[in-house]
């Protein structure tokens, strides 16, 4: 079972007391945007084999939305942190850079 860490609580929650809110970091496109932006933000998500990064919500506890960084494959968790972090923590990287050589998603290589 998928077991995260609320950054905001403290709590080790299992996925059971969690809700997923998808990919994190996505770019958001507003009005004046083109059809294609607002349509690559509506409906085109990464689904990696690999490190991802997602969005978590601590739904039987503090109520927060989070980020989370963990492996698909292997359901292994490389840190979470807050939802109001626009990009991920310069730590956290080097802990992914670390465990998985040639890392790159996005612009977060």
């Amino acid at each position: 079972m998928l077991t995260l860490q609320c950054p905001y609580c403290g709590v080790m929650a299992e996925e059971t007391e969690l809700s997923a809110g998808g990919e994190a970091h996505l770019k958001r496109f507003g009005p004046g945007s083109s059809d294609a932006d607002f349509e690559t933000y509506m409906f085109m998500r990464e689904n990696p084999k690999g490190v991802h990064f997602e969005r978590w919500r601590h739904a039987n506890g503090c109520g927060k939305w989070f980020h989370a960084a963990r492996c698909t494959v292997t359901l292994e968790v490389f840190g979470t942190y807050t939802a109001q972090t626009s990009v991920p923590p310069a730590e956290l990287l080097e802990t992914i850079r670390a465990a998985r050589p040639g890392f790159k998603w996005r612009e977060f290589e």
